[in-house]
């Protein structure tokens, strides 16, 4: 698939993926000046199903999708899982919550690394986030259709709700003097990778049980979020072993 075939500019088409696989649908830019009626049907099942709708000018439309008709549905490789449907497993649940990550080549290689290593899935907000654009799914080397993601309204909400279900949540953050490897990640465990820029917003940083940090010995200050990420995944990978072992 290219980077135009997950976008939708027909109208007609839009309408029956948000009936018939709204869970597809990343994104709608609407066009402001664009009256259409049918427009309003689009808007209304997009909120409906909690996805982003974004009113742009129509040169921004015309740059997505050069023959939209008013609107242009950002469409998702695969349809996306809910959030319960992640921690259904028998084994400890291995979960990865992304705060704020956009770029899609980084997006990509954390669902690689979490694939391989694992992961039962990986949680994503509605909002500044990539989604699994063509892509994603590029970079991920098809781990995308391995893998499931879900998408959620509210990552603190879905924190507390994690919580709620016995999952422990840490959080990648530079600065803390708790190390990668001093968590017992034998335990069910959600692991939440900030943004490329700012990484963890305040209110994330607060709901984590615990911060973890990677050292940087050398004159770099930090690591791409993809290649922390690795990192962390196998952590999870090593201690899990370990303890299968002992058995």
């Amino acid at each position: 698939m290219n980077q135009q075939e997950d976008r939708l500019g027909r109208i007609n088409a839009i309408i029956e993926y948000l009936h018939g696989s709204p869970q597809r649908v990343n994104k709608i830019f609407v066009q402001k000046e664009k009256g259409h009626y049918q427009l309003a049907e689009i808007i209304r099942l997009a909120r409906e199903n909690h996805i982003p709708v974004i009113f742009a000018p129509r040169d921004k439309l015309d740059s997505l999708c050069p023959h939209h008709q008013g609107a242009v549905a950002l469409v998702a490789e695969k349809e996306y899982s809910r959030l319960e449907d992640l921690v259904s497993g028998e084994k400890p649940a291995f979960l990865v919550m992304l705060d704020g990550v956009e770029d899609p080549q980084n997006i990509g290689a954390i669902v690689r690394s979490a694939e391989g290593a694992g992961a039962n899935g990986l949680i994503l907000q509605e909002r500044h986030s990539a989604g699994l654009t063509p892509a994603v799914a590029s970079v991920s080397a098809g781990a995308i259709h391995h893998l499931q993601v879900a998408r959620v309204t509210n990552l603190s909400r879905s924190i507390d709700w994690l919580k709620e279900q016995g999952i422990w949540v840490v959080g990648a953050a530079g600065e803390s003097p708790m190390r990668w490897f001093e968590f017992d990640f034998t335990l069910p465990v959600t692991i939440i990778l900030g943004s490329e820029g700012s990484g963890l917003r305040a209110n994330i940083r607060k709901k984590c049980d615990a911060l973890l940090s990677l050292p940087m010995l050398g004159q770099v200050k930090s690591l791409n979020v993809g290649a922390a990420a690795a990192v962390f995944f196998y952590e999870v990978v090593r201690q899990r072993l370990l303890t299968s072992q002992k058995k």
